[in-house]
């Protein structure tokens, strides 16, 4: 089944968002796989009409080009950090692979899970910021609440 598999990396543009994509790319990535960033933004007001359409299905997959593009990216609200920019830039080289964009707006965890089945992906990396028991059980862990409720292979990294 080579080339068909879609990986996808949860990502917010975070140190703890960047070891997850590193590791996935690393470890998981082979030649010909998709590599399915997403990354979901807080519901808000969006003034463009484009957003609204997108608001329950996510934005269309947005090619490695496009999302190299601040002044493009701007009009989803999202800044991809060149260090981010860095490690898929290179991977699309080197391996040979595709790299998109999906960008969601809503809840992280329970949006997170509808993307996994919207996309679909064969597996999902996911950082993990390393937070104490009881600091998760008051803010409510992303990565916990999709390693529970997710209908793929999830893997977490934890921030070091």
């Amino acid at each position: 089944m080579e080339g068909d598999r879609r990986i996808g990396v949860a990502v917010d543009f975070s140190l703890c968002s960047r070891e997850a994509l590193k590791w996935a790319v690393d470890n998981v990535i082979r030649n010909g796989d998709h590599l399915i960033l997403v990354t979901i933004r807080p519901e808000g007001y969006y003034e463009e009409g484009e957003m609204q359409l997108w608001e329950t299905t996510g934005s269309p997959l947005i090619p490695l080009s496009d999302f190299s593009d601040p002044i493009l990216m701007k009009k989803y609200g999202v800044k991809p950090d060149p260090e981010t920019l860095d490690i898929v830039n290179t991977a699309a080289r080197q391996k040979e692979i595709v790299v998109l964009l999906k960008i969601y707006w809503g809840d992280p965890r329970e949006t997170i899970c509808e993307a996994i089945d919207n996309i679909p992906l064969s597996c999902l990396v996911i950082g993990n910021r390393g937070l104490g028991k009881l600091k998760r059980v008051v803010m409510g862990s992303v990565s916990n609440y999709v390693v529970n409720h997710a209908t793929c292979p999830v893997t977490v990294v934890k921030h070091s």
